[in-house]
């Protein structure tokens, strides 16, 4: 009940904050410099971020530098910077690199307006490559509520030792280092990560270690992440850490997998940790090869609940199975594995390896990785309980507003980015009702969109397309619309004859109906129809077989 109570506290306070930040606080200035792509960030494409980070535990301050590698794709002057408020910038150097061997290292100039820097750029050709290397300081934003509240983590293990981290997605990573803080933009050839920590503590962070070295009683720790990766992504984990290895033969080859925990825990993590292998085959199946072999699979933990940082995801969840102990989904399912390992690494499919240009747009990321959720209690126990899992997750659904959010504010939409999200792709499946067919389509999107930013359209689009379904209005109304589309009907029982028709929808909603028995689609719209069916699928069209399958309501007449 205890474990209960913290889970029902969590999530209210987290419900809490989401609506006030979302509903109270009025679009700014700062908001569209954050959230947009304007003509001081779309002039230069990233190619690699270069970090060197000393925190101060006792201070709780960091010194930094972080040297930021780009690409002049067309001329420009102004190049936008993002770095909080609580961090201060030293100087700036630019340094052009030409064709020969001679570099140039030039001071700039730069003034903060409306929350960002603003960088004066020497000119420059297109296509030239340059460095931008940024010195700053200062106390990084602490985060009250990590994961959903952003900022640096300053805590203490069981034990009093220090132990930091950084939780940033949609607060941004510009609250721990200067960046170009928008998700369109990934450093193409990935980032170095050094930490400076005091010797008695480990620093770990995305990709694989390069480098350590101890100078007066300081560790310097060199990380590298050589595929492209999101901003909020690149993290650190400090503190009283050791590890064990182990490696996946998975359809990329060998896959090094490591692990990070508190030194105390080891014996836990040993045990629980037994399932992330399992749940790594079955995302391969479903989802296509893990994308980062060349960075390899990381679980480390995190002095928060969890977070899908690349290579490095975090966990927090206690060693206990279900979202601390609790089942999401009230059927039981959700306490047959643990909710973090599983949500959090099937964000590497989606989130990771398909990223959204615009966090407006992050059902792509939450309601395809809940999803995997249900494909890994089917992969575990069968279709019937993965169909059972999805259903119990409905009652998660609020319908207050549009999944999508409004694009170019950095704002999000509704929460029901994961579990509405979720049973859409739900109901697609059942729509398809050909299993290779939505496999072939999971697989698909994350070869076709491997290692890309993308928008909502794409996916929704490629989807079309490969299940040859138009479903641009299904999309419209589960995306775009609180409306829940009412199914209502009339049943004939002497003639095996239904009258069919859509209420609460859209305008010209048309999303068919597959009869699994028989792999019928009855096309249904918003118009009274009249279908024939078979005896067998008179019987399965019932309330309790179609509201498994899909997210829908149903009146019968």
């Amino acid at each position: 009940m205890r474990n209960l109570k913290l889970f029902i506290t969590v999530i209210a306070s987290f419900a809490f904050f989401y609506s006030y930040s979302q509903e109270d606080a009025p679009f700014t200035k700062a908001d569209t410099l954050r959230g947009g792509n304007n003509a001081n960030r779309s002039w230069w494409d990233v190619l690699k971020y270069q970090l060197n980070v000393e925190p101060d535990f006792n201070s709780k301050s960091i010194i930094g530098n972080c040297k930021i590698t780009f690409k002049i794709i067309e001329e420009g002057k102004t190049m936008q910077i993002d770095l909080q408020d609580t961090l201060i910038i030293d100087n700036i150097s630019f340094e052009l690199v030409t064709t020969s061997s001679k570099k140039s290292n030039i001071i700039v100039k730069y003034k903060r307006v409306d929350g960002v820097y603003l960088v004066t750029i020497p000119k420059a050709k297109k296509n030239t490559i340059a460095t931008l290397s940024i010195h700053y300081h200062g106390k990084p934003r602490e985060a009250l509520r990590p994961p959903w509240d952003g900022g640096w983590v300053f805590a203490k293990d069981s034990l009093g030792n220090p132990w930091m981290s950084v939780a940033c997605q949609g607060f941004g990573a510009s609250c721990w280092y200067p960046c170009k803080d928008i998700q369109s933009d990934e450093p193409d050839s990935g980032a170095i990560i050094t930490l400076i920590t005091p010797d008695s503590l480990e620093a770990i962070s995305n990709g694989r270690i390069i480098d350590t070295k101890v100078e007066k009683h300081k560790k310097l720790t060199t990380w590298q992440v050589l595929n492209p990766i999101n901003n909020y992504n690149i993290v650190p984990y400090i503190g009283k850490y050791t590890n064990f290895i182990d490696t996946l033969n998975g359809e990329g080859g060998v896959l090094n997998i490591s692990y990070w925990v508190l030194n105390y825990n080891l014996r836990k993590a040993e045990m629980q940790f037994k399932q992330v292998k399992p749940m790594l085959h079955c995302f391969e199946y479903w989802f296509g090869k893990y994308p980062f072999y060349e960075d390899s699979y990381k679980l480390v933990e995190a002095p928060y609940l969890g977070m899908e940082h690349q290579s490095a995801v975090a966990y927090g969840n206690g060693y206990m199975n279900g979202y601390r102990a609790a089942d999401l989904s009230s059927t039981g399912w959700g306490l047959k594995w643990d909710f973090i390992i599983v949500h959090e690494s099937g964000h590497e499919w989606f989130g990771n390896n398909i990223t959204t240009n615009d966090i407006a747009d992050m059902w792509v990321h939450e309601g395809f990785t809940n999803y995997s959720e249900t494909l890994y209690t089917e992969w575990l126990f069968g279709k019937e309980a993965g169909n059972d899992y999805s259903e119990g997750i409905r009652k998660r659904i609020f319908n207050d507003k549009p999944i999508i959010g409004p694009y170019g504010v950095n704002k999000e939409g509704s929460t029901d980015i994961y579990y509405k999200g979720s049973n859409l792709i739900h109901n697609i499946r059942h729509l398809i009702n050909n299993d290779s067919l939505f496999r072939e389509i999971l697989r698909g999107l994350n070869k076709t969109f491997y290692h890309q930013t993308v928008n909502s359209k794409q996916i929704e689009a490629y989807i079309s397309n490969k299940s040859e379904i138009d479903l641009s209005l299904v999309f419209n109304q589960y995306l775009r619309s609180t409306q829940i589309p009412k199914l209502v009907f009339k049943k004939e029982i002497n003639q095996n004859i239904i009258e069919v028709y859509w209420q609460n929808c859209i305008q010209g909603f048309n999303m068919p109906i597959t009869i699994p028995i028989t792999n019928r689609k009855i096309q249904i719209t918003t118009n009274q129809k009249v279908v024939k069916l078979s005896e067998e699928e008179f019987k399965w069209f019932n309330k309790k077989n179609l509201l498994r399958d899909y997210y829908l309501k149903i009146e019968e007449q």
